[in-house]
């Protein structure tokens, strides 16, 4: 392997040196020129905290998008380069053969289908803003003492940055979280129990991601790769909005942890800036030149993805001869020969089905019609979300918003605070369709008219006093926005917190940020215990061990492993098949909390006996190697660079014991689980403002803010994420000079 190792370029990314955050800001002003930098209209001022967080004081507008350029091209040139290469369906010019069906998969797809017309429909202020981002980053690119080291090892040459690139990774990070859930179940429509399949996965509201790597190969490399890539769509988030009346401070507060995967470099930074029509503070997605959740001086706001319908499959076998366009695609290989494949795309969307990991029933071609081959602009949505001073504005700032489909709260200064739809949500028929497929030539399957921010239902300063929105079905709309939504659990959580504190402080959204109790869980608990007691399952001890569980997922629980042991011997004994493996369909958690205690009830009297002593005899013997749930359940802090093959582990930092469950309000996913595992995805920054303070505004992100191996500031908070901890981040530049201690300036 040593030996191997050393055949590699860029083997310096396998032991990165240590650099401080003096060597990395020196880097920063080797590659900018200082006041020498060009292309700028005026001088530009940037503040960096010990952690390498930027606030940017511009004259221009421009200036400050051109800085903002620089900055993200400094802290992840090396994440910006492969999220470029993913989204374009490239991933095997850095990893080799065994990822060319997944970059068919993703040039079927076509994520930058629509950016041409994207760019070319942009107002002028929107165009002048993102020209002056790609220019900084361009610049830095092409200045950088050094390029970041992944390059070498993954072989990536820099190549410059264009506008539809950044639309193309806009519609990476949009990826419709139905599209794994369609994944999942089309190749259950084989079964001849289908049709009660799609009804249960209807009722429960939600069906798992699926494990996509089983259609390519066995190869591990696949297995990761398709782990990563799921774990970039949005599937996840808190968010909570509370009114002056129920806050301590008098003012509106704001609070959202984003749940994405909890790989390194954290698919967001933290910026804050100002310039003549911009003055916010908050998390970016690299490559993308707008703040997505965060505050201005107006008004604070964060996002929980929708899981809206955002897509429909369609079988287009039917359709005329000569209908569906044909071509041909190279993709490049690393270490092999290049390969050529076929791309079909139909009048309704791209074949799908031509996709090694997805197939529909014999002989049909399915077809995928997505929003976001359409030619929204969430681009020119985020910036004047960005700017926006009153509800309605904000509002209407989302108006062309397309995808990924978000629940958008806010909280303002004036003491509003409101939730809006921000999607374009296609008109359909009533209820749910009768299959997952639809027939293209059936005019009651084409989508209408699109419904936007503007023209779906709004809330407006409820009753309630707050607003808390977790992925679950919205509560304003009775129009069918999409079929599978996150259960209750997270967003009847936040609210039952809510309403036991009379008036909330910044302390108080913390706690509640940091929850680790699933009451859902502990229902199901109580009922297990209860129905193994009665049966006389052995040993009593253990059932007493569950029955005594508080449904708090600590580190240090004893309860929490007993219980997770016990639901999967349970679903095993109910659902399994003859080794044991529970369906995918029947093991996601809106399926168990829906129809586990349900189908158990219904076994007759001795069969319910013998499945749930079984069942408790093996949690038993299982749990004695998990004394706590920390024993059982782990979080892998890794570079992205842990999913390549071979040298993956050398990219692994540690694992730790974590709290946290599937559905907690802090969510470290998982599946049913039989022994030690690793969480797949969860809540990996959080943020908090409170709107009547300007500078009461306070983040952390898992990992650090600078993407660069070996970087000091790489995983520096880390220990803040694991402990409860936050950075303080200024809106007012004041008082950024006043707090960050390192200064540079740019430009004349």
């Amino acid at each position: 392997m040593a030996g191997l190792l050393s055949l590699l370029p860029g083997c310096s990314a396998l032991s990165p040196t240590k650099v401080s955050t003096a060597e990395r800001l020196e880097a920063f002003s080797q590659a900018t020129g200082g006041e020498a930098a060009p292309d700028m209209e005026g001088a530009v001022e940037i503040y960096w905290s010990d952690q390498q967080i930027p606030y940017i004081v511009a004259d221009s507008d421009r200036d400050l998008a051109f800085s903002l350029g620089l900055v993200h091209q400094h802290l992840r040139g090396g994440q910006l380069a492969a999220l470029k290469r993913i989204s374009q369906g490239r991933i095997s010019e850095m990893a080799g053969p065994f990822t060319r069906d997944i970059d068919h998969a993703l040039r079927i797809l076509d994520y930058g289908h629509a950016a041409p017309l994207v760019v070319a429909g942009w107002p002028p202020e929107t165009r002048t803003w993102v020209e002056a981002f790609v220019a900084g980053m361009n610049h830095y690119q092409d200045h950088a003492p050094k390029q970041p080291p992944e390059y070498g090892l993954l072989g990536i040459d820099p190549e410059p940055w264009t506008a539809e690139d950044l639309v193309t990774i806009g519609r990476l990070a949009g990826t419709d979280v139905t599209w794994l859930a369609y994944a999942s179940l089309l190749p259950l429509r084989e079964r001849p129990d289908w049709e009660a399949i799609w009804r249960r996965s209807l009722e429960a509201g939600g069906v798992p991601p699926g494990n996509l790597s089983e259609k390519l190969s066995t190869e591990e490399a696949n297995e990761r790769m398709v782990a990563f890539l799921s774990s970039l769509s949005r599937s996840g988030s808190n968010s909570l909005a509370i009114a002056p009346e129920r806050s301590a401070s008098g003012s509106a507060l704001i609070a959202n942890d984003p749940h994405l995967g909890l790989n390194l470099p954290n698919l967001w930074l933290l910026a804050g800036m100002k310039s003549p029509s911009y003055n916010a503070v908050g998390l970016m997605i690299p490559g993308l030149p707008f703040v997505a959740l965060g505050r201005n001086q107006a008004m604070g706001w964060g996002g929980t993805n929708l899981r809206a319908a955002s897509s429909d499959l369609y079988d287009v076998s039917q359709e005329p001869d000569g209908s569906i366009e044909v071509k041909e695609v190279e993709i490049v290989t690393r270490f092999w020969f290049d390969d050529t494949r076929q791309v079909r795309r139909s009048r309704l969307g791209p074949i799908v089905s031509d996709a090694a990991m997805i197939e529909g029933r014999d002989g049909e071609v399915l077809a995928l019609r997505w929003v976001g081959h359409e030619p929204t602009d969430e681009i020119t949505a985020f910036l004047a979300a960005n700017r926006a001073s009153t509800a309605e504005s904000f509002r209407d700032a989302y108006r062309d918003y397309g995808v990924s489909a978000q629940n958008m709260l806010f909280a303002a200064r004036n003491g509003d605070i409101g939730q809006i739809l921000a999607l374009q949500a296609p008109t359909r028929q009533p209820g749910a369709p009768a299959d997952l497929i639809l027939r293209a030539g059936d005019p009651a399957s084409q989508w209408g008219a699109f419904d936007n921010s503007t023209t779906l239902p709004f809330v407006h300063n409820p009753t309630t006093g707050f607003l808390a929105s977790a992925n679950n079905k919205p509560r304003q709309s009775d129009r069918l926005l999409g079929y599978f939504f996150s259960p209750d659990d997270r967003v009847a959580r936040m609210a039952e917190l809510v309403e036991a504190t009379p008036k909330l402080s910044v302390e108080d959204l913390k706690r509640i940020q940091q929850d680790v109790t699933s009451p859902p869980s502990l229902a199901i608990a109580r009922v297990l215990a209860e129905d193994a007691a009665e049966a006389g399952a052995q040993p009593a001890a253990f059932v007493q061990r569950v029955a005594n569980w508080d449904g708090s997922y600590m580190v240090a629980s004893t309860g929490a492993p007993a219980f997770e042991l016990l639901l999967t011997a349970v679903a095993q004994g109910l659902y399994g098949d003859g080794d044991g493996k529970v369906p995918s369909e029947k093991g996601q958690w809106s399926y168990l909390t829906t129809f586990l205690l349900r189908d158990l009830a219904a076994l007759p009297e001795t069969e319910r006996r013998n499945l749930l002593q079984q069942a408790v005899a093996k949690a038993a013997a299982d749990v004695d190697a998990f004394p706590t749930w920390g024993d059982l359940h782990k979080l892998r802090i890794g570079h992205m660079l842990s999913m390549v093959p071979l040298v993956g582990s050398r990219f692994i930092l540690e694992r730790v014991p974590v709290g946290g469950s599937r559905e907690t309000l802090w969510k470290t996913a998982h599946g049913l689980i039989e022994g030690e595992h690793d969480a797949r995805y969860g809540a990996q920054s959080r943020h908090i403002s409170d709107l009547g303070d300007p500078n009461a505004n306070y983040f952390v992100l898992l990992g650090g803010q600078d993407g660069w191996l070996g970087s000091e500031n790489y995983a520096d908070q880390v220990p803040l994420w694991l402990n409860g901890g936050y950075l303080t981040l200024p809106l007012e530049a004041e008082r950024a000079r006043a707090d960050f201690p390192h200064h540079m300036r740019l430009g004349s």
